[in-house]
Order: structure tokens, then C-alpha cells, then sequence
């Protein structure tokens, strides 16, 4: 095997645009992102579906049909 190929792994903070650091381990020595756990509308609860065509409202209909024909 060869020798002194692999890249130096070191403990960096990576940052995000909202303040959030996180000690993560890589190969470079600085990580900064756009979104991270902490402002993400997913892990914060404030998602929002648009829903222009009213393609949810369709589903959630069927789903409720079939569950009611299922019992």
C-alpha cells in the first residue's frame, strides 16, 4: 500500500449563515453553508405547501375514502 496518499482529516466548526456552528470532521479546514438543522422550515416546524392546483386537497380526499371503505 502506499504511503502518505490520504488527505489530512481534521476537526473543523462548520457555519452557517444563521450563526448555528457544528465540530464536524473533514478533510478541508473550513465549511460554511446556506441552511443547517437549526433555521431548515423542515426541522423548525415552518414548512409550507403551496398548493396552487389543489393537488393535496385531491389526496387527502382519496386517502380518506379508502381508509373510511377499509374499516
Amino acid at each position: 500500500m502506499k504511503e502518505n496518499i490520504h488527505p489530512k482529516y481534521n476537526e473543523i466548526v462548520a457555519t452557517c449563515v444563521c450563526g448555528n456552528e457544528v465540530l464536524i470532521g473533514s478533510a478541508k479546514t473550513q465549511v460554511r453553508v446556506e441552511i443547517c438543522s437549526n433555521c431548515h422550515p423542515f426541522f423548525t416546524g415552518q414548512q409550507k405547501i403551496i398548493d396552487t392546483e389543489g393537488r393535496v386537497d385531491r389526496f387527502v380526499k382519496r386517502y380518506k375514502n379508502k381508509a373510511e371503505s377499509i374499516k
